[in-house]
Parts: C-alpha cells; sequence; structure tokens
C-alpha cells in the first residue's frame, strides 16, 4: 500500500487508474463511470491539486481482498457474465474476461486500494477523503449496483481491529440504500449506521434494513431544504 506522505499533501486519495472506459459501453449505463476525473479536475483547477500533494494509492491484492471477500466469491468475477451483472451492463458478458480485468474491475480494484488508505490516514491524521470508492451495494458474498468490491466493509474492519476503536459509524448520504455493507454488519453492536435513501428505488433490501441504526427514508422530488434538515434532524 502507498506510504503515508508529510502533513503538507492535501488529505484527498485519488489517481488516474480510477476511471472505468469500456470501448464506449460504459455511456449504456446511467452512471458516469468518469466521475472521479471530473471531480478531480475541479479540485485541481480550484485547490491547485496535483499528483505531488495529494495521496496516490496503490491497486489492492488479492490478498488484501480476502480479508474480506470469500475466495469463492473473488474467483466467480473471473466469469464474465458475473460481472456483466454486477455492472448493470448486460453486453459485457460477450467480452473475455481479461478485457473485463483490465476495463472494469481494475480500476475499481484502485479505488478500493484508496478507500483502504484514506482510512489509514483518517486513523492517524483525523480526515481523508478518497476521491473514488464507497461502493455499498456489495457485500462480503455478493456484489451488485455497479459493486464488484465491499470497500466500505473492509475500512470499517480496519478500523475495528484497532485496540482503542469501540465504535465505527458510517453515514451514508447516496440516494440509495447501502445493502452491501449493511448485510456484513446486522447484529454488530460496534457499526452504528445512518442511512438517507429515496425508499421507492432499488435495491429495496428489508433484510439488510435490520442493520441500519438511523434510516431516513425519502420520497421522489424532495427538495434541498426538507433533504438537509431531515438529516440534520436524524
Amino acid at each position: 500500500m502507498a506510504e503515508i506522505k508529510p502533513k503538507e499533501c492535501w488529505p484527498i486519495v485519488y489517481r488516474k487508474e480510477y476511471n472505468v472506459t469500456f470501448f464506449g459501453l460504459e455511456n449504456l449505463h446511467p452512471f458516469d463511470s468518469k466521475k472521479w476525473a471530473h471531480i478531480y479536475k475541479i479540485l485541481k483547477n480550484t485547490l491547485g491539486l496535483n499528483q505531488s500533494n495529494i495521496y496516490v494509492p496503490d491497486e489492492i491484492t488479492e490478498d488484501e481482498l480476502l480479508t474480506i471477500h470469500s475466495d469463492k466469491y473473488l474467483k466467480s468475477l473471473k466469469w464474465s457474465y458475473v460481472a456483466a451483472r454486477i455492472s448493470e451492463i448486460p453486453v459485457v458478458v460477450l467480452f473475455p474476461n481479461f478485457l473485463v480485468q483490465r476495463q472494469y474491475l481494475r480500476p475499481i480494484r484502485f479505488q478500493v486500494g484508496g478507500t483502504r488508505l484514506a482510512g489509514k490516514i483518517a486513523r492517524k491524521e483525523g480526515v481523508a477523503i478518497n476521491l473514488g470508492g464507497g461502493f455499498h451495494h456489495c457485500s462480503k458474498d455478493r456484489g451488485g449496483g455497479f459493486c464488484p468490491y465491499a470497500d466500505i466493509s473492509l475500512v470499517v474492519n480496519d478500523a475495528l481491529q484497532e485496540n482503542d476503536c469501540k465504535l465505527v459509524m458510517i453515514i451514508d448520504l447516496d440516494a440509495h440504500q447501502g445493502n452491501g455493507y449493511e448485510r456484513d454488519f446486522i447484529g454488530n453492536s460496534k457499526v452504528f449506521i445512518i442511512d438517507v435513501f429515496n425508499k421507492n428505488i432499488y435495491p429495496k433490501d428489508t433484510y439488510a434494513e435490520t442493520a441500519i441504526s438511523k434510516a431516513v427514508k425519502l420520497d421522489y422530488f424532495i427538495q434541498d431544504y426538507e433533504y438537509l434538515t431531515s438529516v440534520e434532524r436524524e
């Protein structure tokens, strides 16, 4: 894993390899698979970020992934039809897996490496931001919703393994319910989950909801004031 840099660095984690391209097929998905580059460009122009004053992560290794995923699950990603289901781009099933690995899964592994590095920085320095990651639909044994690796569960487990960590809070403000990590932490009293999501859309995972400590279920077309008030109230 990349080394922790001196304090003069911004506590921001990113590398250009985060961005997913798949011969234009990524445009078939409503998710902007190059959004991380857009965010970095804005921060570069406004804050003067560059590769020398931010943290640049390594690709997460298979051994590191095995600390959260089963070997069976990781091996399943070597089948293109599994990656097609998770990515929600059915035509991906037609491509040889080496292309799926290179164009889709490897960029995500860099992001997972970034999440783990950001957790390490945050525990040392107090704060860190990974411009990628946050694959909240993936649990230790099941991917979905464009999320093939459970980086949230991985970084939470990292924190819980430290002797002085008594509680980890996850605040999930994505429009969708974060059912992946929720399934991983059902019944774990050391993980406090606040999830703010549209109750009408994917994944509607009632089993995973049992892990949520504070669920803020919203409707379509909610306005900014109502949204912020709901979050602040909880």
